[in-house]
């Protein structure tokens, strides 16, 4: 008789009150694969076994294998049981740990494993290639040369103050934005702002509204700071405000990227906006706008920001590093002044200097008009990868994935046709070469909204297209 492979015996944590058997087990099974309890290949108990073992139904165990087997977590063979896929991901010293001293990690992050090198789709990066280089150069060499002091001065805690002006001045012209200079921080970007900002405003258990789905990195500072996340889902007009009110209707924070959400791409609506600017000074609650990309906007002018409307009550998180580069590490926030010192504070308390001679460069780059005609340029370059990316995925991804049209970002959400699910789709993008993310990664609570995310801002127009037809190979096309 052949040799029986042996099933390992799986070790699941008590289910929490409230939380469903079917919830309890798929969460606990993607836990043991993602940190590496179930390796890759290995055979997990029968069905029956299972069910008996954690006297639950037999139809629970089959249904919640369904969905793994579904989502690219297990394999099945006629015969032979379930089996953890050898080509998930998250192998390999991989594993997804959801903490480490009390901090927690980018979950959504766990067995993502992207192709080497830059490929199409990546969705995190500008178009730096197109950056001009020799001008940045330039005006870093004769900062050195007229203004040395700049290398070694020790400036104003919130940054240096003829760049807060100029960044004052631009918000002003832009985006709507009325802002003393003394109300500007500079940051190393917006997950330094959130991190800043959760820490000051919220107390362990303070509850917290999050879009639903919603950016990972926010989750993380929020997480760090002991909050209660709330999530809120997010619908066509942008966050539900009255859904908000019923889950949490005394919430201390509300975070939302109002003109490009974050990863669906709605930009929300003026009602929206004004209702949920309406609760937040009914309940004293803060608004905190992550404003990450919206200067980049194809059709019209940038939309006004939140903090435009209600300058006490939203505190607004910008950053540099997507507009130019990301290892410029330069970043911004506009506060309401009574928070202004408690900020300041824990900026120091964090890295206890500023970067005085990027933020020098970066002055000059923007009092000259550089920052200015850069915009304009990239925003031409990036409306016609994006028109080139909705072109080719109209005319070979049909019936398999449906590209979003948005007015704005560097990124858009496209939606499977095809029946798979994120996860299912993510992994065989990753297989073909591409560099996708799933929408799955991004819920909390909500279904999984059956998409991947494409960024188009890093590649050439026959990049794009070569990756569309790639794309569409892997996904059965």
């Amino acid at each position: 008789m052949p040799k029986r492979v042996a099933a390992l015996e799986i070790s699941l944590s008590r289910r929490p009150p409230g939380v469903t058997l079917t919830r309890w087990l798929l969460d606990e099974l993607r836990r043991a694969i993602h940190d590496g309890a179930l390796h890759p290949g290995s055979r997990l108990p029968a069905t029956r076994d299972l069910a008996r073992q954690y006297d639950i139904s037999r139809g629970t165990v089959v249904s919640v294998f369904e969905q793994l087997t579904a989502d690219g977590y297990l394999i099945s063979r006629v015969g032979s049981g379930a089996w953890v896929n050898p080509r998930f991901p998250g192998r390999a010293n991989s594993a997804a740990v959801p903490h480490i001293a009390g901090r927690f990690l980018p979950e959504p992050m766990a067995g993502y494993a992207p192709p080497p090198g830059a490929r199409p789709f990546r969705m995190r990066d500008p178009g730096v290639s197109e950056f001009p280089f020799p001008i940045w150069n330039r005006l870093g060499a004769r900062l050195s040369r007229q203004r040395p002091s700049v290398l070694a001065a020790s400036h104003d805690l919130r940054g240096l103050t003829r760049l807060r002006r100029a960044i004052a001045a631009y918000l002003g012209a832009s985006r709507g934005v009325t802002a003393d200079p003394a109300q500007i921080v500079i940051t190393t970007g917006v997950q330094q702002t959130l991190d800043l900002t959760a820490r000051l405003l919220l107390k362990p258990n303070d509850p917290v509204w999050f879009e639903d789905p919603g950016y990972f990195g926010a989750l993380i500072a929020l997480r760090n700071a002991r909050a209660k996340i709330v999530p809120v889902p997010v619908r066509a007009e942008g966050i539900d405000v009255a859904a908000g009110a019923r889950l949490s209707p005394r919430a201390k924070l509300a975070y939302v990227t109002p003109a490009h959400q974050f990863p669906l791409g709605v930009a929300m609506s003026l009602d929206t906006r004004l209702d949920l600017l309406a609760w937040a000074r009914r309940t004293g609650a803060w608004i905190l706008e992550d404003d990450y990309d919206s200067e980049y906007r194809f059709e019209g002018s940038p939309v006004p920001t939140l903090h435009s409307l209600d300058p006490e009550r939203v505190i607004l998180a910008g950053t540099f590093n997507k507009l130019l580069f990301p290892s410029l590490a330069l970043g911004y926030v506009v506060l309401p002044p009574s928070l202004v010192d408690g900020f300041v504070a824990l900026r120091y308390g964090a890295d206890l200097c500023t970067a005085s001679f990027h933020q020098a460069i970066l002055c000059e780059f923007m009092l000259e008009g550089h920052l200015a005609r850069h915009l304009r340029r990239m925003r031409e370059l990036y409306g016609a990868l994006l028109a080139a990316l909705l072109e080719e995925g109209r005319r070979r991804l049909a019936g398999l994935l449906e590209i979003s049209p948005i007015q704005a970002g560097l990124y858009t959400a496209a939606y499977l046709r095809n029946g798979m699910s994120s996860r299912r789709a993510e992994l065989a993008a990753t297989a073909g070469g591409i560099e996708v993310m799933g929408l799955h990664r991004f819920v909390l609570n909500r279904p999984d909204p059956k998409g991947l995310l494409l960024g188009f801002a890093a590649f050439d127009e026959r990049a794009t297209r070569a990756g569309v037809a790639d794309l569409a190979a892997a996904l059965g096309g």
